[in-house]
């Protein structure tokens, strides 16, 4: 009687799926980890503290202007341009460090890894705000101003975190469409410039900007009028909320779209 051939499969039916939690906690350790990410992170601390020192020497004669959401927007600008970069990084860092195949084979759903690398982003960026909005508070309390807290900070507050999830979420998108780090990089921050090339030479862009253009859109979450980029009271209007969707479709969610499409089609290498 022959012998019967050892299986040589290796059954992993009863193997429990990685938890999603586990995913994101090892995404966000990744960002630190890196050198790249770890330099991100300490830019942004000390741009922080250094933008709030400066404005206290800007503002020596003028105490009264030392107030929360001042500090609160000086505070958070330059995230919206530093943290897009982290979204970048945590998404194109498989493909360039070539390690999609330990990724993907550990986590064979490429869906599940891209959800974690978003979140993990977000968790960072909702961090690093809170961390702007309590160096504003207490910017504010030893700054001198008269009515340093004008009663509507949380509703500023939600307003800029708003603006920083956009940016994050629309620098996942284009990292996800370019898969490099350098290229999606450049791609983010050259392509509102071109916009604004073009629509200063076109008038018929330039005055649907509000429409297409994703700053000039957000720009009254920032209290400020787009038209005349004089301070703006009140709440947004309809139209402007609605400035915001064409603007979210457009350049986040699109370019997201297509983004997912892409690392599922694309070759580990």
């Amino acid at each position: 009687m022959s012998a019967v051939a050892p299986s040589r499969t290796f059954d992993v039916s009863g193997t429990s799926k990685v938890p999603f939690s586990r995913l994101v906690s090892v995404e966000m350790r990744k960002m630190a980890d890196t050198r790249a990410g770890l330099w991100l992170l300490s830019i942004i601390g000390l741009i922080t503290i250094a933008v709030i020192v400066i404005f206290f020497f800007v503002t020596s004669g003028n105490a009264d202007d030392r107030t929360f959401i001042n500090f609160l927007n000086i505070t958070s600008t330059p995230l919206g341009f530093l943290l897009p970069v982290l979204g970048i990084l945590l998404v194109t860092g498989e493909w360039g460090q070539r390690t999609t195949l330990t990724t993907f084979a550990l986590e064979p759903s490429r869906m599940k890894v891209i959800a974690a690398k978003t979140v993990a982003a977000l968790v960072y960026g909702v961090a690093t705000l809170l961390l702007a909005v309590l160096v504003a508070a207490v910017a504010a309390s030893i700054g001198g101003a008269t009515d340093a807290w004008g009663g509507d900070e949380i509703v500023e507050s939600a307003k800029m975190l708003l603006v920083i999830v956009m940016s994050i979420l629309q620098g996942v998108a284009f990292g996800l469409v370019v898969l490099n780090s350098a290229g999606a990089i450049v791609l983010f921050f050259v392509l509102p410039i071109a916009f604004n090339l073009v629509a200063n030479l076109w008038g018929w862009l330039n005055e649907r900007a509000m429409w297409l253009d994703l700053a000039t859109a957000q720009t009254p979450l920032l209290g400020m009028d787009p038209a005349t980029g004089m301070p703006l009271s009140g709440n947004l209007t309809g139209e402007q909320w609605l400035n915001l969707a064409s603007v979210t479709a457009l350049w986040i969610v699109v370019p997201f779209v297509i983004g997912l499409v892409r690392v599922q089609r694309a070759e580990m290498k």
